[in-house]
């Protein structure tokens, strides 16, 4: 019996252990409540405005329901505050849905978490943040997923090359951080990249270096291939590149004293063999490539806390957008991955294949109309050439009785026999 109510206890107390704490949640399924929970940055004056829609297309009107960017060409700034916590000894999940429904072409989708002391009407691009992390996509050279980390008051870019999602429909993105230093960049809750922190950034110095006093040997042969110094060029190798074109032939109207002396064209010599070259043979001293030996780095120390950030309490939306229309939905940060992965099934999940359905409605019903429209615009431009065809031929009927009609009003030339006759007296 107290060997069994030891079990309950242990079990007990591994499960609270274990249980997942979520310390930040945005859904906007309380209409403009949200505008309570997001404070805009006033640091500048004309930054863009953000309402709250499901967007053009969705899968379910109410859940689908996210802030997006409103107008073109501009920078947006808002955050939302929660309760400050360390990710240390735990894992740290930073998750969100984004969709770019207007065809982005140059713009933000990411996030940045902040520390505490961050003044969130102050915020803006120069802000010092602890992660940023989401698709960036400008033109067709960028389409990525920045994870960028603070270390030591510096920003580091990850040095691998992540492609984002760049169409129209929601997606979702997913970073996992490990206190192992090892991360996950997960999209549509399918991992695109892992590894670790202290080899896919340079927060660190080098672990080897090359040794500064090592050189190469000069006797040191890398040449894999040496000229043949039997090869000899041939006597008969020396060939002008262009000669005078043989067919050639002075112009029978070429006057030298007005045009100088002639000469025929320059024409590609067919002779012509380039620069010799000795042939290239083994070279029997290679000792292949020089490697330049390396040492220990002794600015080179290991630091296992380069994942842990001490006051995680802000969550922002810095960004630039030339065409708007971004809508970002359904944020989490948490230290369970399992949470992130139900909550990104229970989100993004569900409205995911609807939501492709509606826009996939959308289109096809656009294409009808706009071949409604080209074929309408074709009978119409066809009738009218008809139209224009009748006119033609009416008027050339009436055009042929005005003209007989002119002819019988219009006087005879005379003759020759009326030329001759002797002009009558006209009594004035």
């Amino acid at each position: 019996m107290k060997l069994a109510v030891a079990v309950a206890v242990l079990l007990a107390s591994l499960a609270i252990t274990i249980e997942a704490t979520v310390y930040f949640k945005e859904q906007f399924l309380d209409g403009d409540a949200w505008k309570s929970r997001w404070v805009e940055s006033k640091h500048k004056s004309d930054y863009g405005v953000w309402k709250l829609t499901a967007g053009k297309f969705y899968g379910d009107a109410e859940a689908d329901k996210g802030v997006q960017t409103s107008q073109d060409a501009r920078f947006y700034a808002m955050s939302s505050r929660f309760e400050p916590f360390s990710n240390e000894g735990k894992p740290l999940v930073v998750q969100f849905t984004v969709k770019h429904e207007q065809k982005i072409d140059c713009g933000g989708g990411y996030v940045k978490i902040f520390p505490a002391d961050l003044d969130q009407t102050n915020m803006h691009g120069d802000s010092q943040y602890y992660i940023m992390f989401g698709p960036d996509i400008c033109g067709y050279s960028t389409k990525k997923v920045h994870v960028i980390f603070n270390y030591k008051g510096k920003n580091h870019l990850i040095k691998k090359d992540i492609k984002c999602k760049d169409d129209e429909l929601t997606h979702l993105y997913t970073l996992i951080l490990n206190p192992d230093q090892t991360y996950e960049v997960k999209i549509d809750n399918e991992k695109v990249e892992s590894g670790s922190m202290e080899e896919d950034w340079d927060m660190l110095p080098a672990k080897k270096i090359k040794d500064p006093q090592a050189k190469k040997p000069e006797d040191w042969d890398d040449r894999e291939k040496m000229d043949d110094p039997t090869d000899t060029k041939p006597e008969d190798w020396e060939k002008p590149e262009t000669i005078p074109d043989p067919d050639a032939t002075k112009p029978s109207d070429w006057d030298e004293d007005m045009d100088g002396e002639w000469e025929p064209a320059m024409i590609t010599n067919p002779e012509y063999q380039g620069e010799w070259k000795p042939k290239q043979i083994d070279n029997p001293n290679y000792k292949g490539a020089w490697v330049h030996p390396e040492i220990d780095n002794p600015e080179y120390s290991a630091d296992d806390t380069m994942y842990k950030f001490g006051s995680i309490s802000v969550l922002g939306l810095d960004l630039w957008q030339v065409k708007s229309g971004t809508i970002f939905d359904n944020f989490l940060i948490a230290d369970d991955v399992k949470e992130a992965e139900e909550f990104g099934v229970e989100t993004w999940g569900k409205t995911k294949e609807p939501e492709k359905k509606m826009k996939d409605e959308q289109e096809e019903a656009d294409r009808k109309s706009r071949e409604e429209e080209e074929e309408k615009n074709k009978k119409d431009t066809d009738g009218a050439d008809e139209e224009d065809e009748d006119d033609e031929e009416g008027g050339d009927e009436e055009g042929g009785d005005e003209e007989d009609g002119e002819d019988e009003g219009e006087e005879e030339a005379p003759t020759e026999e009326d030329k001759e006759k002797p002009i009558k007296n006209v009594e004035l």
